[in-house]
């Protein structure tokens, strides 16, 4: 909460009194501070320089312990929003560029006063008066002739976002080199959590101690990349359930960076931003330069709380998806090029039989387009393979209630495409040397105004025509050597991207976009503010899938993330798995089907159907619930789930992974139960292993009540999976009374 001072006041009777006390506070200390959901941030705005960041993470409590933040200041020189080496930071600079090589070290200095202000808009506005708020900090250097705003907003999730405008307002261009938000984190920060990746293989965690000196992750390849995820440093031994955590990201679906920092004399600082390349952003005369908002969040109890706090503030957006997800089936998998118009009336019909929402035909059907190699940007439908156009399939999509969804590449150009030979020109990059092909594909330069009115003509006509309901919008490859007018052009491109999704949803409300890039290369906070999900990954192999998601997840909610029923064996992997196991993994996520069902044995097809019936019943629990991950003692098996805001209603998943070197299972223990009510416990069938691996308390044909007590701090039996990897036991708990 704010008041009127800026300072934080008690939301009960004495209020009142709190708010005089806090106002004599901020006139005799010049503090600012926000808080919101148990976090804080708390300024020192005395001037004349940037303010000093006191504090960001737990909320200290009181204006009193606000305030006494200035007398708990460490020794050292201040740590201002943009620090400087004259001010004694000799880190990574914030803020780095020049005049044509020459340079002047900035000095800026406050022009306005601060002030606490409500939340924006799509920041948690919405949650009500006194959650969180908003403070823009205007200052300026007139000798090296640049002018600063930055915007702080802790939402009124207590997750804090920080943006900053520089301004050119001297007669000479300025280069600007580097542009990055920083937050502090304290001492008890001794370990680093981020991610590795790969096409099939996104984020997976590592992790490492941090000491002295800077891990950076710099991403150089045009899109946000498979390793993209929010970098975490936390206290020593720091799980999903225990330990202090402090996370960065950065929200921008192009080049960007994420780092941790200690300095020499115990300092550390997260720090983000985009990531530019020499002279690509050159401002003229009263030119600005606004960097992408950097998210910080926090957490007292582990990394649960930090993705709850991420979750419930993506889920307060007025734009969030408020319908229920629908169960989507894909074609790739299915036929991949091969579309002929009875074999996918065959599959939709198919797929309406047994409950799909949602068909989306993937890759194949515009102009030329019988592999990979030929025809990307010429976004017609194929007269000779659809000599009625998609209206055949789509009136039969339609007729069977289903919605109808068609994948696009826009951002890609294959060189043998009608569009390449008439536009070469549209490259973006050099066309005396283009860069080495990906997936036969170069880059389409969307920030040119004739490539971008072409695309956003073709979308906004088909999907006029066929009245498409939801756009797979793919992106295949990494973008090298961008070259645009002369200068390099990443910036430009994702700022085009960004303006030509939001053009196509303005046009067409109601319209549904995916972000898939190689599968989750494409997964940031910038993008989904766009779009409507994500594609986790190609590679639906359920063993790969579930640390996919588990680590998607800790970023963004189950409702956004597609996780989808794909064949045995799995075509990325070769790996066969029990149709149960596929069915539990896809059921935590927005799921959907990526097989030709047309070929399945009746007895799949009846257990898919049943899978879809239990995943609607599900959902409002899936997609609005907390999602929670036991620290499971034994690593060959992980036990997670999603728990209602009232905890009156669970679901957890226990997987096997591996062979377990417990003879017969670690217990269950399930989190974030309600300890002193009852629950109910009941099996899901559909998306367990046979009953013969079923725990005892499972066996008797009847629910076990138990207490929540016994549930979260003793746990129960595990089924007794130890020696089958690839399968799964879903478990529904029920509040009693």
């Amino acid at each position: 909460m704010i008041d009127s001072a800026g300072i934080e006041s008690a939301g009960n009777e004495s209020a009142g009194n709190e708010a005089d006390q806090a106002g004599t506070v901020a006139a005799a200390t010049g503090l600012i501070a926000l808080s919101a959901a148990g976090a804080s941030l708390v300024l020192d705005a005395r001037g004349p320089g940037l303010p000093e960041v006191l504090h960001w993470g737990a909320d200290p409590g009181s204006s009193q312990g606000t305030a006494a933040l200035l007398a708990l200041r460490p020794p050292g020189p201040p740590r201002p929003l943009i620090p400087s080496q004259g001010e004694g930071w000799f880190g990574r600079p914030a803020l780095s560029g020049h005049r044509d090589g020459t340079w002047r070290p900035t000095r800026f200095e406050l022009t306005e006063p601060l002030a606490a202000q409500p939340p924006a808009a799509g920041a948690g506005a919405d949650a009500g008066p006194g959650a969180g708020g908003k403070i823009v900090v205007r200052a300026a250097d007139p000798q090296a002739g640049l002018a600063l705003d930055s915007e702080l907003e802790l939402t009124a999730q207590g997750v804090l976002r920080v943006r900053h405008t520089l301004t050119n307002t001297a007669q000479t261009p300025y280069t600007l080199d580097r542009l990055a938000a920083l937050m502090p984190v304290p001492a008890q920060a001794v370990e680093i959590l981020d991610f590795a990746g790969r096409w099939s293989r996104e984020r997976s965690p590592q992790r490492a101690a941090l000491r002295q000196g800077a891990w950076v992750r710099e991403n150089r390849r045009g899109r946000t990349g498979f390793d993209a995820g929010p970098l975490i440093a936390g206290s020593a031994g720091f799980a999903f359930r225990s330990g202090q955590v402090w996370a960065v990201h950065t929200a921008w679906s192009g080049n960007h960076v994420q780092y941790v920092e200690r300095l020499a004399d115990g300092r550390a600082v997260l720090g983000g931003g985009e990531l530019l390349e020499p002279g690509e952003i050159r401002l003229r005369t009263g030119q600005s330069y606004q960097s992408p908002w950097v998210y910080f969040a926090s957490g007292e109890s582990g990394l649960d709380e930090l993705s709850a706090r991420l979750h419930r503030m993506l889920r307060g957006r007025s734009h969030h998806p408020a319908t229920p997800r629908p169960v989507t089936l894909n074609i790739w998998e299915a036929v991949y090029f091969d579309h002929t118009l009875d074999r996918l009336l065959d599959l939709a019909d198919k797929a309406a039989a047994i409950g799909v929402e949602r068909f989306v035909v993937d890759d194949g059907w515009f102009r030329h387009r019988r592999t990979d190699d030929a025809g990307l940007g010429d976004w017609y439908v194929d007269e000779t393979v659809w000599p009625g156009g998609l209206h055949p399939l789509v009136e039969r999509v339609r007729k069977h209630g289903m919605q109808f969804g068609l994948w696009f590449e826009p951002e890609m150009v294959n060189p043998d495409s009608d569009l390449a030979r008439a536009h070469p020109d549209w490259f973006l990059a050099d066309p005396a040397r283009l860069p080495a092909e990906q997936r036969n594909q170069q880059v389409l330069d969307v920030a040119r105004p004739e490539a971008f009115g072409y695309l956003l003509e073709r979308l906004d006509s088909l999907v006029g025509e066929y009245r498409i309901d939801y756009i797979k919008w793919d992106h295949n490859r990494d973008i090298a050597e961008p070259l645009h007018d002369g200068t390099p052009g990443v910036h430009a491109q994702t700022l085009a991207v960004y303006r030509l999704l939001d053009e196509l949803r303005a046009r067409n409300p109601g319209l549904e976009i995916e972000s898939c890039s190689s599968g989750g290369a494409r997964v940031d906070l910038g993008v989904l503010e766009r779009t409507d999900r994500v594609w986790g990954s190609d590679n639906i192999d359920p063993i790969e899938r579930q640390s996919i998601q588990r680590w998607t997840s800790l970023l963004i909610p189950y409702e956004l993330i597609g996780a989808h029923v794909g064949s045995s064996p799995a075509h990325v992997s070769a790996r066969a798995t029990d149709l149960s196991f596929r069915a539990a993994t896809a059921l935590f996520g927005h799921a959907g089907i990526e097989s030709d069902i047309t070929g399945w044995d009746e007895r799949d097809l009846e257990q898919l159907a049943q899978w879809i019936a239990e995943y609607k019943r599900l959902r409002p629990l899936l997609h609005s619930g907390e999602v929670v991950r036991a620290d499971h003692p034994d690593p060959a098996a992980w036990l997670h789930g999603v728990v209602a805001p009232g905890r009156e209603h669970a679901l957890f998943a226990y997987v096997q992974l591996e062979t377990s070197a417990f003879e017969h299972g670690a217990a269950l223990r399930f989190p974030g139960l309600d300890e002193d009510a009852d629950y109910e416990l009941t099996v899901l069938p559909v998306v367990s292993a046979a009953p013969q691996t079923w725990p005892q308390w499972a066996a008797g044909g009847q629910p076990a009540v138990l207490p929540g007590r016994v549930l979260t701090t003793i746990g129960v039996e595990a089924p007794r999976l130890v020696d089958k990897p690839g399968q799964s036991f879903v478990i529904e708990l029920l509040r009693q009374g």
